[in-house]
């Protein structure tokens, strides 16, 4: 568990300590806070004592200049608050940002098997819910329990020097209200971390059913979907109601620590007071410092709840923090020029989990412009050997060569600068149609993205839109056709450019007209570049200059479409079996 603190605040310090200045002026803001406070029973104890010992000296002056001593050091407590509340939780917002921001652009750097394991839902939440929590406790945190400490301080050396005894029996409670609380907050740490992990799920459930809510509505599947969110929201409700247990516990025993600090003053006051030990005046100090101290008391269990939310938000940043980066962002090697589009797969092995090998041995060289197929049964490692080469999963054994360098060396940036891919699952983000085809080159310049446009058979139907490019695609491209959205995908690849280029099954879900504008596209996009096509569809991939036939044993067949069919071998069983 200590292993755990310091890590945590490895991890938050660096961003606390670039606003310092800050910091520091927020707590000593928070210390004049305290001085009406603990200066008030003094006031009071003054006058008290003067108008019991010797009522004929007590002064409208002495009234006056007590009343104006405080009205000053209250006027102080109202600017540091603002001081507090304004720039305190600035500072708490640029803390968040940073986090927020250096998250993000972790979470763009992660190897492409995190999502594969880690829900979109459970990150947005991390990313939102989560950081704002660690901007309150960035702010409050300090602030909270400098207060209590000053206040606590104080209070303990003023009423010692009135009364040692009758001071040590009441702090002498303070310890088992600490170790109390520490028990209580060891418990709502474990509570707040199943919280944020079921809110999470809850959000997932709710991206889910809404990014397919068009499926849901297709198969009536409201009812259902609303049965499977009631499920996580009723483990959210349930592990709540837990947390809140722990907090009502928790401010039950403050409340009966206090009481019992409230009648150790009453007995133990009345006892002193009664023998002279000390006097009225001193027994109302006693009382108001007391109050004070309990008050302080009970805004720190208050603030444990957003305290624990925050270290559960650490934590929680943490996790995603301390996921290791795909490894081109971390030692760039070696970097590319002039790509000419010479690809092998050298002996390489890959599996997705310890238990099955997708690929086994592979053996395969493509030269520079060359067009290439791979195809081959459901599962055989078709798509797996593209992601491959993009580096979206390293190899478990064997080397990749690009130009005769093995990717694993070479920059991810300028790697994958140099491959393009078109998928069947076309995703367009929520923007413009010029937006979208610019992400190839976001610095393009107007005529070149409208020549990639034309090559891509798109510009036609761009320009009897209302706003040509300027046209709202909607969520994920929602207000387009597939085959419009796959032609703003092959423009957006032209305006890449690059030299090596993966074609996955991009008209597989098209109808027939749609593929034929969208075949046009990708053959002219092919020309001159090293051109990997997938295809479930092998007439598809007839004019291929070779066609590799790849199983579960790996290449079992090599040649052009003429070839393989006269071999009457797997390939020619699955063209025949398309007839």
């Amino acid at each position: 568990m200590p292993e755990k603190k310091i890590d945590l605040k490895r991890r938050f310090f660096p961003y606390y300590l670039k606003h310092k200045r800050i910091a520091l002026l927020d707590l000593f803001c928070a210390a004049l806070t305290t001085l009406n406070e603990i200066v008030l029973p003094i006031l009071v104890r003054r006058i008290a004592a003067v108008a019991i010992e010797n009522p004929a000296a007590l002064t409208l002056r002495l009234v006056l200049i007590s009343a104006a001593l405080y009205a000053f050091l209250k006027g102080v407590d109202m600017l540091a608050g603002y001081y507090m509340i304004f720039v305190g939780h600035s500072m708490g917002v640029d803390i968040e940002k940073d986090m927020r921001e250096d998250m993000f652009a972790h979470l763009l750097r992660v190897p492409l098997g995190y999502y594969d394991t880690t829900k979109i839902g459970q990150l947005m939440a991390r990313i939102t819910t989560d950081l704002f929590d660690i901007s309150e406790f960035s702010h409050h945190c300090p602030e909270e329990f400098f207060i209590f400490f000053v206040k606590v301080i104080a209070a303990f050396v003023f009423l010692c020097t009135i009364n040692l005894p009758l001071t040590v029996c009441a702090f002498v409670l303070l310890p088992f209200m600490f170790f109390g609380t520490m028990y209580f907050r060891k418990k709502m740490r474990k509570v707040f971390q199943e919280r944020r992990e079921i809110a999470g799920e809850v959000n997932a459930k709710t991206e889910t059913a809404l990014l397919g809510i068009r499926v849901v509505k297709s198969f009536s599947g409201e009812n259902a979907e609303g049965a499977k969110f009631n499920a996580e929201s009723t483990k959210l409700s349930k592990v709540q109601k837990a947390s809140y247990r722990y907090m009502a516990r928790l401010n039950a025993m403050v409340r009966f620590f206090d009481g019992l600090m409230y009648v150790v003053m009453i007995l133990l006051g009345g006892v002193f007071l009664m023998r002279g030990k000390i006097t009225a005046a001193d027994y109302t100090a006693y009382f108001l410092y007391v109050a004070m101290l309990i008050a302080a008391i009970k805004r720190i269990v208050e603030f444990t709840e957003q305290f624990e939310k925050g270290m559960t938000g650490i934590a929680r940043f943490a996790q995603v923090m301390d996921v290791t980066p795909e490894r081109g962002y971390l030692n760039e090697t070696k970097t590319l020029a002039n790509v000419a589009g010479a690809v092998e797969f050298r002996d390489v092995t890959f599996a997705y989990n310890e238990a099955h090998n997708v690929l086994t041995h592979l053996n395969l060289t493509v030269h520079p412009g060359e067009n290439v197929a791979i195809v081959g049964p459901s599962g055989s490692g078709k798509t797996t050997m593209c992601s491959l080469l993009s580096r979206f999963y390293d190899t478990d054994g064997g080397q990749i060569l690009l130009d005769g360098h093995n990717i694993a060396d070479l920059s991810l940036g300028e790697l994958r600068s140099a491959i393009g891919v078109v998928d069947q699952d076309v995703y367009l983000f929520s923007g413009t149609i010029r937006e979208n085809i610019l992400y190839g080159s976001p610095d393009a310049s107007e005529d070149a993205l409208i020549e990639a446009a034309v090559l891509a058979d798109a510009h036609d139907f761009i320009s009897r839109l209302p706003q040509g490019y300027d046209t709202e695609v909607g969520e994920r491209g929602v207000r387009l056709s597939g085959g419009q959205k796959q032609r703003i995908s092959i423009a957006r690849v032209f305006l890449k450019n690059p030299p090596v280029l993966v074609l996955d099954e991009a008209t597989s879900a098209l109808d027939n007209e749609s593929e034929q504008l969208v075949k046009h596209s990708l053959a002219t996009l092919a020309k001159g570049r090293t051109t990997f096509t997938i295809a479930h569809r092998l007439s598809t991939v007839r004019n291929a200059a070779r066609i590799f036939v790849l199983t579960e044993n790996g290449i079992e067949e090599t040649g052009t479409h003429e070839e393989l069919l006269q071999k009457g071998g797997i390939y020619a069983k699955l063209y025949r079996g398309m007839e």
